[in-house]
């Protein structure tokens, strides 16, 4: 068990973003809501999976819907610590063991360090996905059969309700049609889940990786180049391409940020081009026509210069960034976390290539 502070929270936004490949909301928005928790709470403890016992009980929150809304429909601040209660009371649970977030993001890494500090609970140092995807079932908890529901929901006006769904497809159906009618944002708090579950189908170290990731980027004593080649060797990742935005296409649909970014190649990729396809999150990459990267692989954009992440919905033409990419988690290269999250299901018709295989200049093969 080790506590956090502002400093470790600062860190942490940072690495929890780049992890969110372009999703999981804005990060200093998520930054300054956690940091407010703690300066008037206290540091949040945060314990390892080992630390917890099987029959614990643990709750997480998280914000769903398109990202770019935060930046005009901000919270109100009470809807985590709200949304969390209505779950624990709906289930029945008096006492509820820890938090920790379903996915990483700026603003979704940040929200159980709010509810964390608002209730006196321990942080869980892992999540859902070790990254961020768009959709509730796209998490490893429901890779092992685990449901989403009971979930409560909520937004900044008060209304709230809960859900219970056949299966966890529905549970994403229903919830993102309110979510819709919400303003295209809410709260959630879903997959409730044991400590046994947690050790099981959870991603681990999650939130020491993304500490670790905030600490390289932020650097004083580094260049950028070193400090890449320190952050590449940390996540196992590849540069895949350094260049400028010059055209984004994007739009707010059914509760997604939805769109694509062309750049044009600068340094070494001079004269060459590169796509990035994004619902909320980065999902395929293409180099002059060929994919280079694909979920559930992570593509993650940085600024050029600094190397802090880049989101989806801060995209503007002449941004200087490099493409980043790692890969997922071995739990989402199984054929379910495949079938649940690879390119066929967001309609791309692409056979996954992890890849390792994809940046040997591997020909990616339709279906």
């Amino acid at each position: 068990m080790r506590y956090l502070d502002k400093d470790a929270i600062e860190r942490i936004a940072i690495g929890a973003a780049f992890l969110g490949t372009g999703g999981g909301g804005d990060p200093y928005i998520g930054k300054m809501m956690a940091l407010s928790a703690i300066e008037k709470n206290g540091p949040v403890r945060l314990y390892s999976v080992d630390e917890i016992e099987d029959e614990d009980f643990f709750i997480p929150a998280a914000m769903m819907g398109a990202p770019s809304v935060l930046v005009e429909k901000f919270p109100r601040g009470d809807e985590f610590v709200k949304v969390f209660q209505k779950l624990a009371k709906y289930i029945g649970k008096e006492k509820i063991t820890g938090t920790y977030p379903m996915e990483a993001g700026g603003v979704n890494s940040m929200i159980p360090i709010v509810v964390a500090a608002q209730l006196d609970l321990p942080l869980i140092d892992c999540d859902g996905m070790g990254r961020a995807f768009p959709e509730l079932q796209m998490v490893t908890f429901n890779l092992d059969g685990i449901s989403a529901t009971p979930m409560a929901i909520t937004d900044e006006k008060g209304n709230i309700g809960i859900f219970e769904t056949i299966d966890n497809k529905w549970t994403e159906r229903l919830a993102r049609t309110a979510t819709v009618e919400m303003g295209a944002s809410s709260l959630v708090s879903l997959y409730p889940t044991t400590g046994a579950q947690i050790k099981k189908s959870g991603v681990h170290h999650i939130i020491t990786l993304s500490e670790k990731i905030g600490e390289i980027i932020s650097s004083k004593e580094q260049n950028a180049k070193e400090k890449l080649q320190e952050l590449l060797k940390l996540v196992s990742g590849y540069q895949l391409f350094q260049g400028k935005i010059v055209d984004v296409i994007r739009e707010t649909k059914g509760g997604f940020n939805l769109g694509k970014m062309n750049l044009e190649g600068i340094e070494e990729n001079k004269d060459e081009n590169m796509k990035v396809h994004f619902q909320n999150e980065n999902l395929i990459a293409e180099k002059d026509g060929q994919v280079v990267a694909m979920t559930p692989d992570l593509i993650c954009l940085v600024d050029y210069e600094t190397l802090l992440p880049v989101t989806t919905e801060s995209l503007k033409y002449g941004k200087r960034v490099r493409v980043i990419g790692l890969p997922a988690h071995e739990k989402w290269r199984t054929d379910k976390g495949i079938e649940t999250a690879g390119p066929n299901y967001f309609g791309y018709d692409y056979d996954y290539v992890p890849i390792e295989e994809l940046v040997k200049k591997v020909v990616v093969k339709h279906v």
